[in-house]
């Protein structure tokens, strides 16, 4: 099987995905009622909380995370219950998808694993920088910043499932390796859009690497995805790295300069890790 161009890659997953051979990434289920619950808004803490311990795993997580320096209020949390109560349920139901992410990057075979981990951890870098970067635009929330800074790359997952059985691309690192960045942001709009988010969401893993973007006057999450991903590539060799920053509105929505360094500003360092090691 021969590619001559990304457009023909994509018009196979289509095909793959039509006759039922190729599974996109979903959510656990946890995550879907959570989420459900609460866009419905009729849920109490208490149904939050009798949904999450079906979780036994999850809910040890939760409880370090509600009680970590990012969270941690002055009573401890000891209880799910105590955890939705004090973050609230937007916070918890973020927080929720985000710890379950982990789970969707697992591969099914000993070939993938070096690919899906350099994944995850790219997401984690760019999500913990999301986060931070949140301060900068008051109107949007840090742990929605966070769960787009984690399903930036989401569409990576699909095409390294197709991919193993692709002689082309499983025998080519290289060849591999550009198929990956030039085709995940259409494949991540195809998973996006079976995925109950809201818009300002689904429109990060097709969008974050559009640099002619602009969202309007106020900067959204895709803008601070797009911040955070080019911060994470600082001095690698990704191409992206010669955009001409200067020209993209995502610095100048959020107030930063775009030769600023965003580590060197006070404060968001620490944030940055202590977001990376709740999620690694």
């Amino acid at each position: 099987m021969q590619f001559k161009s990304v457009q023909d890659f994509l018009d196979h997953v289509q095909q793959e995905l039509d006759a039922n051979r190729l599974v996109l990434p979903t959510l656990p289920d946890i995550a879907l009622r959570v989420r459900d619950a609460v866009a419905k808004g009729d849920a109490t803490a208490h149904d939050l909380a009798k949904m999450i311990t079906t979780d036994a795993a999850l809910s040890t997580r939760l409880i370090q995370v509600a009680n970590s320096p990012l969270y941690r209020g002055a009573a401890e949390i000891k209880n799910i219950q105590m955890a939705v109560t004090r973050l609230g349920h937007k916070t918890i139901r973020s927080l929720i998808t985000s710890l379950v992410m982990q789970q969707m990057f697992t591969p099914t075979t000993d070939t993938l694993e070096a690919y899906f981990r350099e994944t995850w951890e790219q997401s984690i870098a760019v999500s913990s920088i999301s986060r931070a970067l949140a301060q900068f635009a008051p109107h949007l929330n840090p742990d929605e910043a966070m769960l787009a800074g984690l399903i930036h790359q989401i569409g990576k997952l699909p095409i390294l499932m197709l991919a193993e059985n692709i002689p082309e691309f499983r025998d080519s690192p290289s060849r591999l390796h550009k198929l990956l960045e030039k085709a995940h942001p259409a494949i991540g709009k195809i998973i996006m859009d079976t995925w109950t988010f809201p818009d300002e969401l689904k429109n990060v893993p097709h969008q974050y690497i559009n640099f002619s973007y602009d969202s309007g006057a106020k900067a959204d999450y895709v803008d601070i995805v797009q911040v955070a991903f080019l911060q994470s590539i600082v001095g690698t060799d990704h191409p992206a790295n010669r955009v001409d920053t200067s020209s993209l509105s995502s610095f100048t929505k959020l107030g930063l300069a775009s030769d600023m360094e965003i580590l060197e500003i006070q404060g968001v360092s620490e944030e940055i890790e202590l977001a990376q090691s709740m999620l690694s």
